[in-house]
């Protein structure tokens, strides 16, 4: 058996009291579990932003990086042009008795070399003679009459190839026009 003792008033004013400082402080505990959840997501999104921000800088910086080979391999091919112009115009006018030469024989396979080195970092060649004359790839250094194969505004003579390095121009094309 349980015996009761009699509570007055003043002690049931102090449970009361107990009571709602209890539910006050889940109610506080709650607020702050909420604000703990809050400032969660904001470290969640901060980190979130944070990581696709480096994701993005990484792909920036690889981009750059291919775009500076690109740029380096391109000057560097475009520094070796004037070579392959050399071989090409002395195997063009190669006298007849030295054809057989093996010496010269060894030039050539050198200037095939060079060819396939070109043909290896996709490098194309420009020579337009009979096209229609575009400025981006062709620089005209003289005119001459139309004809019946090189109507007006088309190249006529391509005086020096021109190169280029996928859709970037290493140098123009040097020609003649029909005007």
């Amino acid at each position: 058996m349980t015996q009761e003792t009699p509570v007055n008033d003043e002690q049931r004013a102090e449970g009361e009291t107990n009571g709602a400082e209890v539910s006050e402080g889940q109610q506080v505990t709650q607020a702050e579990y909420q604000a703990a959840q809050a400032k969660a997501q904001e470290y969640l999104d901060g980190w979130q932003r944070a990581r696709a921000e480096f994701a993005n800088y990484k792909r920036r910086v690889e981009r750059e990086m291919k775009d500076s080979e690109y740029l380096a391999a391109g000057d560097t091919i475009k520094s070796l042009l004037p070579v392959i112009d050399d071989f090409e115009r002395a195997m063009a006018n190669l006298p007849a008795d030295l054809t057989r030469n093996s010496w010269i024989n060894g030039l050539s396979m050198i200037q095939k070399k060079f060819n396939k080195f070109l043909d290896d970092a996709n490098v194309t060649i420009i020579d337009p003679t009979g096209e229609l004359f575009d400025p981006n790839q062709h620089e005209a250094i003289g005119t001459e009459e139309p004809t019946d194969a090189a109507p007006s505004g088309h190249v006529t003579t391509t005086m020096q190839r021109g190169y280029l390095l996928g859709e970037r121009v290493l140098r123009p094309a040097l020609v003649r026009v029909a005007q």
